[in-house]
């Protein structure tokens, strides 16, 4: 995946596309902030925790262990 667009320039050189690429680079470091703080609140997770919401300690730490730019 790509995270700066770049069309045509002058002489045929890329140029960075402003606005659109801004936009889709902020959201995107959004979307791993958020899930670094999702993942490190459930490394906080108790065993009682984690079973009143379903997920097993072993699926928990293989979420908490992904990067945070896999999904």
């Amino acid at each position: 995946m790509s995270f700066v667009t770049t069309l045509p320039g002058p002489a045929g050189r890329a140029t960075p596309r402003s606005h659109a690429g801004a936009a889709g680079l902020f959201a995107t470091l959004r979307l791993w902030r958020s899930r670094a703080r999702e993942r490190a609140e459930l490394a906080r997770f108790s065993e009682r925790e984690l079973h009143d919401i379903g997920i097993s300690h072993s699926d928990a730490l293989q979420e908490i262990n992904k990067p945070f730019w896999r999904p």
